[in-house]
Parts: structure tokens; C-alpha cells; sequence
């Protein structure tokens, strides 16, 4: 008879996979291939173009529509520079918390996911669970486009997902989305005593760069609307997080590349969002190769994902509600994949165990009391899906 891990048990393997996002995730998808199949539960993977990571997804329960898919990342930041205490890669109980990386964001949740869907096997489920455990989250979402197409074309379609990232079991019905690109201003090269016949990438990029100010500003300014009311800050927002150009003090800059990503509201347009800004690169680059026709800026859109947009009356937000007992309006300003479920057609919330506030932070741990009440959580799912 295979052996049944607790939660906790699960949480200690999946942790001990260092599943930092340049680094492959296929042993971890590979251990939880294997232990759902000790216990009868066909997976199916979803590769990436490398073939060096991939996607899981799994479903209990009979073979029909309106099931709950429980989605859940596999990849953790890097420990890198960060002050440990203990090991990243291993459990460590302490004062009635779990210390690891991942523990928080968000492999906790997927234990009690994997947890959940093994002891659904053994239960009269009227409707199917359904598991999604996906790649690249930490980097923008990468995964979550081709993993819920697969299921959708392998699986009869649920009508529920909950994403597990860490909101203390709270019930949030909204995010922003995000929408991030890498900017190479590509300059000509000259002494800065003739600055006029160079182009610096720099001080070009710089234009681009008060751009993002001016349009922080413009939009601070503006009367929010209702659905953004909630968010802190309540209005989009753009950001430039790195910077990196030139060779000397005395020489126009050959090269800028800095990254740019926008923090969209619900009800705003991720894609107005893009078409203004690439119009201002577009002008940008127009008046540089006014000076030399060769030079110009390259683009690179990493990644675009949609805003989680608040339900009127939905049946995700209705299930967690009932069974968390948490009747509070909780949005954040952070993406998840949640929106991009939605974007596919499922009622959507957030709920999963753990502070965000702990996330991506040396000793991140979740503690015991909100494993439980994950677990909690799991079994009056189960108990909702049965007669």
C-alpha cells in the first residue's frame, strides 16, 4: 500500500528542490508525478520550449464540468545574497513556524494542494478537484497561458480557481496586473566635447525616464475610479527598477538598458498601457536617428498579465467565503495568475496560507497555525465537492 505523507511531509519534499526560476523545476514535477501515481492519480506535463521545465496538472473526481482547479507556483526566488539562518532547502521548525525557502510563496499551499488531492481519491466527489502547478511565476506569469489551455483541451473545464499565494487565508477578489519590458537604447559613440554629432544612449533613455515620472504624475492626479478605490496606490503606476549604460565619464553612452514594467488597475488597459509608451519610444527613437540614421531602440516585452477584475456575485469569491468565514474586501497590488485563469474563463480568487509580508525574504517561513488552517480549508473543500 503506498504511503500517505501528511501536508507537512509534502511541504518538506517540495522545499528540498531548489526551484530558484533560472534553474530547472523537473525534479520537483517529477516527484509529485510519481507520488500522485502511487495513489492512482494520472498527470500530465506541460514543457517548456527547452525541455528543462514543465508544468503539472491533475484532477480526482469524475469527469464532468464545474470542478475547483487549486493553482499553485513551483518556482521560488533566489537565497543569494540574502542572510540565512538555517539551510533555504530545508524545513525548519522553530517557534511554531516553518522556515525554508518556498515555505510562504508558495509551496505550502501546494503541499496542501497535493495533500487535498490525494485524499480526494478516496472520497464520492460529485464534482472533479482539479491541480495546476506551473513554472516562471516569479519572472512574469510565463507558465499559466500554456498550462490552462492544456488542461482545457485534456480535462472537462471547472468552473472555480483558487490561487494559493499567500493572503492568510483572507479571500482576495482583486490585483493589478503587470506589463514588463527590457529597453537596449542603442547610441553613437563620440567624445562628449563634440556631444552634438553623438547620440548618448543615456540621455536619450532619459527621456524615456521622465516620461515614466510624467505619467506617474498624470495619473496621481486623476479622479480614480470606484474599482480602483481599493488599491493602494489607486491609480496604475510605472516603474524603472535597473539601469545599467555608458563606458567612460568623456564618451557619449553606446548602450542604456533598463527595465520598465507597469503595476495596471483593474479597469484600466494593460494594452493602452503599451500603445502609449511605445509611441514615446517610437518618437524617441525617431529623434535619434535624426542625428545617426543607425541608431535606435530595441524592445523586449518579458511578460504581460492581466489584472484580477472583482466578480459581481462569483462562485470562486462565494466558495472561499464560505469556507474561510472571512467576509473582508481584501485586493493587493502585487499579480499573481490569477488573472490570466480568468482570462481563461474561471471564476478566480486568491486564497492561500501565509503573509506575503514573508515572501522572497531570508527565513522565510509560514507558520504552523496557518498550515492548519490551509489544511482546514482543504477539507471543507473536499466536503463541498461530495454529497
Amino acid at each position: 500500500m503506498p504511503q500517505r505523507l501528511t501536508a507537512r511531509d509534502i511541504l518538506e519534499q517540495l522545499v528540498a528542490f531548489p526551484t530558484v526560476s533560472h534553474d530547472s523545476n523537473l525534479p520537483l514535477i517529477e516527484w509529485v508525478a510519481a507520488y500522485l501515481d502511487e495513489h492512482g492519480i494520472k498527470s500530465y506535463r506541460v514543457p517548456d520550449a527547452t525541455g528543462l521545465k514543465a508544468a503539472l496538472f491533475a484532477q480526482v473526481g469524475p469527469d464532468v464540468q464545474g470542478g475547483v482547479v487549486l493553482s499553485g507556483h513551483t518556482d521560488v526566488v533566489p537565497v543569494e545574497g540574502q542572510a540565512w539562518d538555517t539551510d533555504p532547502f530545508v524545513v525548519t521548525e522553530k517557534d511554531g513556524r516553518l522556515y525554508g525557502r518556498g515555505t510562504c510563496d508558495m509551496k505550502g499551499f501546494d503541499a496542501l494542494a497535493v495533500w487535498a488531492l490525494v485524499e480526494a481519491r478516496d472520497l464520492p466527489l460529485q464534482r472533479p478537484l482539479q491541480l495546476a502547478l506551473s513554472y516562471d511565476e516569479e519572472i512574469g506569469c510565463l507558465a499559466a497561458p500554456d498550462l490552462i489551455r492544456a488542461m482545457q483541451q485534456a480535462l472537462p473545464k471547472a468552473d472555480v480557481a483558487i490561487v494559493g499565494e499567500p493572503s492568510m487565508m483572507k479571500v482576495v477578489t482583486g490585483h493589478k496586473g503587470t506589463v514588463g519590458y527590457t529597453v537596449h537604447m542603442k547610441g553613437h559613440e563620440v567624445h562628449s566635447s563634440i556631444l552634438h554629432k553623438g547620440v548618448s544612449a543615456i540621455l536619450y533613455g532619459a527621456k524615456l525616464l521622465d516620461w515614466v515620472n510624467s505619467e506617474n504624475t498624470r495619473r496621481a492626479a486623476e479622479a480614480p475610479s470606484d474599482m480602483a478605490l481599493v488599491f493602494d496606490p489607486p491609480w496604475t503606476t510605472t516603474h524603472v527598477g535597473t539601469i545599467k549604460g555608458g563606458t567612460a565619464h568623456n564618451i557619449t553612452a553606446k548602450d542604456c538598458v533598463f527595465d520598465i514594467d507597469f503595476r495596471v488597475v483593474p479597469g484600466d488597459s494593460p494594452e493602452a498601457c503599451r500603445a502609449a509608451f511605445e509611441a514615446q519610444v517610437a518618437r524617441v527613437a525617431a529623434a535619434m536617428q535624426e542625428v545617426v540614421p543607425e541608431t535606435g531602440i530595441d524592445l523586449s516585452l518579458d511578460f504581460n498579465v492581466p489584472p484580477l477584475v472583482p466578480e459581481q456575485n462569483g462562485a470562486a469569491e462565494t466558495l472561499a467565503r464560505r469556507l474561510t468565514g472571512d467576509n473582508s474586501q481584501n485586493v493587493v497590488s502585487f499579480a499573481t495568475e490569477g488573472g490570466q485563469f480568468q482570462e481563461g474563463g474561471y471564476s478566480t480568487v486568491v486564497c492561500g496560507p501565509g503573509d506575503i509580508a514573508q515572501a522572497h525574504q531570508p527565513n522565510e517561513y509560514i507558520s504552523l497555525s496557518q498550515l492548519e488552517a490551509g489544511q482546514t480549508f482543504m477539507r471543507g473543500l473536499l466536503k463541498d465537492l461530495c454529497p
